[in-house]
């Protein structure tokens, strides 16, 4: 196995290869990802330097499914965890145009990308493969139920089964939803639990250090700030020209460029001392 080690920055010599090799499946699927996105989640899923599985909440048709199974893939890090009813009830899922359920079309992007056997997929609620949960996470993909509710659920059932030095990364934070954004901010960014954060596109990411956590407090504070502008401007806020105008201003004033790898794997190093 060729991932980052719990205890240094050093990334698979492939890496650059293997993200490529991702996007590349990601870009093949329905959904909604852009290549930033993509190929950081690639990476998250590549160098997180942590042991334990991938989950991902809300699979919808698959896009990100795939990129997460041909990294797990590669480098032999066990299957996916992929839970996603695929119906669509809650307001903030994707529309699906008619079609009763995402599943047959989740089930043939996996089969395209040929990863089908390496993709748990549970076609049910995360609430409820959650009663039954009991192995370590390394990486926790929350794309689901984008409201306050659903998204503060998600992290609440399975950041308990997060190992130190794992990450926990939310779609859409920078989006007209709610929840991301409002959990991003308020669960994560707020908390001890975790240390280094940031956001790429629209994925808030931090990486949950519950034993030293504290040592990062003024720089998520400091993202903290500008990303809780957005939270009266989300779904629920009036929405009229000046408001649109003003949430741009804002989002644009967080930090979510493209993330070089090399850099990011120094933030998310663990000291020995940390480490698991």
């Amino acid at each position: 196995m060729s991932v980052v080690s719990p205890e240094t920055a050093e990334l698979p010599p492939d890496l650059d290869a293997a993200i490529d090799a991702a996007w590349q499946q990601i870009r093949a699927a329905p959904g909604f990802l852009t290549e930033r996105e993509g190929r950081f989640l690639a990476l998250l899923a590549a160098a997180t330097p942590a042991r334990g599985t991938i989950v991902e909440i809300g699979s919808f048709k698959g896009k990100s499914t795939v990129g997460l199974a041909t990294i797990a893939a590669r480098y032999g890090t066990g299957p996916v965890v992929a839970m996603d009813p695929h119906t669509a009830p809650s307001a903030t899922d994707p529309d699906l145009e008619g079609q009763a359920s995402s599943w047959e079309d989740f089930t043939a992007s996996l089969r395209r990308a040929g990863v089908a056997e390496v993709v748990e997929a549970h076609r049910a609620f995360s609430r409820d493969v959650a009663a039954g949960w009991s192995r370590p996470i390394r990486l926790l993909w929350i794309d689901g139920d984008h409201t306050y509710a659903g998204a503060r659920e998600d992290l609440d059932l399975y950041l308990p089964h997060v190992v130190p030095g794992g990450i926990v990364a939310l779609h859409d934070v920078l989006h007209d939803f709610d929840g991301p954004i409002r959990v991003f901010v308020h669960d994560m960014l707020a908390s001890n639990a975790f240390g280094p954060a940031g956001v790429c596109g629209s994925i808030g990411w931090a990486q949950y250090r519950p034993e030293d956590g504290d040592r990062f407090a003024s720089e998520r504070r400091r993202l903290a700030r500008r990303a809780a502008r957005l939270i009266p401007l989300s779904s629920g806020a009036p929405q009229g020209t000046l408001a649109k105008l003003r949430y741009k201003l804002w989002r644009a004033r967080v930090p979510h460029g493209t993330v070089l790898p090399a850099e990011w794997a120094l933030r998310v190093t663990m000291p020995p001392e940390a480490a698991p």
